[in-house]
């Protein structure tokens, strides 16, 4: 099997037929073998019957898969363990996906031994239209909170991490460094993301290489509930928290513990002008990032308060969360 395409779904049964027709439609050569592993992460929906509807409809293509264990890091873990492919590509259950996607996203591991994973293009709907107080691009831009990911019309080598719905991994990889980590992505109670941008950042920091394949195109939705501020603000008080979970607390400074010296750190030195530029800056766009990032700190601020005072249940104190996929 040449490609496993792996779409992780909870509770979106409306959304899901458009995704995974827009996957089942890819344009791939006869020669190349490919699946869709559809992995229902406990849906109390209609999401079983949608998938088993494709199963049916698409026998050789399609496989359903059932993990009860709650958390979308679960799912794709699962999902890579059940793989017959050589090459995993991802893509969530509200996307729609261009017919030449899947061909195009694979590509460069297909043809080319340089490359371990590939990011592909995220856009919006064409008709999208950013409020006024939301940057796209630049300095100030929180495109990645709306799962946005443009980086222009050609390709090159990524030194940052790719977006989960719109990537591809050999397996291989996987087995070297081992799964998503549990303590990132939803999960009830959390909405803490951060799965897959810690793993292309993991396999980046040990030196392997990842390429940016413009042509690989995915159509992100842009709901209403995302276009509120108070969204952003929740999403970037996650991704603080996030932060310090994919980092850890790292080792002590003269006997006293890390945690201690990044939360003044990061109380004293990082906080005080990004209220001030939050407050003050004349620039809509400017001052709507500058409150974000005031959250983000609060964000980091918070889990940094939860190690210092609890570690025993600080993430870094738990047992691996990064189990090499096997049967």
């Amino acid at each position: 099997m040449n490609i496993s395409v792996i779409l992780c779904t909870y509770n979106r049964a409306g959304s899901l037929p458009t995704a995974l027709e827009s996957v089942v439609s890819s344009r791939l050569p006869s020669s190349v073998e490919w699946e869709v592993l559809v992995v229902d992460n406990n849906s109390s929906d209609d999401t079983r019957a949608v998938a088993e509807r494709f199963c049916h409809t698409h026998p050789n293509r399609v496989r359903y898969i059932f993990e009860p264990l709650q958390g979308k890091s679960n799912a794709l873990n699962r999902g890579i363990r059940e793989a017959r492919g050589e090459i995993l590509a991802f893509v969530d259950d509200d996307v729609t996906a261009d017919p030449n996607w899947l061909v195009e996203l694979t590509a460069p591991l297909l043809k080319q031994d340089a490359w371990v994973g590939v990011g592909g293009r995220i856009l919006p709907p064409p008709a999208f239209r950013p409020p006024s107080w939301m940057a796209l691009e630049g300095p100030n831009a929180v495109s990645g909170v709306l799962a946005l990911f443009d980086l222009g019309p050609k390709g090159f080598e990524l030194t940052e991490p790719p977006y989960g719905t719109n990537m591809a991994f050999r397996k291989q990889v996987f087995e070297k460094y081992g799964g998503f980590r549990v303590d990132l992505g939803p999960c009830p109670g959390s909405e803490i993301r951060g799965e897959d941008t810690e793993f292309g950042r993991r396999i980046l920091g040990a030196g392997e290489r990842l390429w940016y394949q413009p042509s690989a195109i995915i159509c992100h939705p842009v709901t209403e509930n995302r276009l509120k501020q108070q969204y952003f603000l929740r999403f970037f008080f996650d991704h603080g928290r996030a932060m310090i979970r994919e980092h850890g607390e790292g080792g002590p400074i003269w006997a006293i513990r890390r945690c201690y010296f990044k939360f003044l750190n990061i109380a004293i030195v990082r906080l005080p002008p990004r209220i001030l530029r939050w407050l003050f800056d004349p620039v809509a766009q400017r001052r709507f990032h500058s409150k974000v990032m005031v959250w983000m700190t609060y964000g980091q601020l918070m889990q940094l308060g939860q190690i210092c005072l609890h570690p025993a249940k600080s993430p870094e104190q738990r047992p691996s969360t990064q189990p090499a996929p096997g049967k």
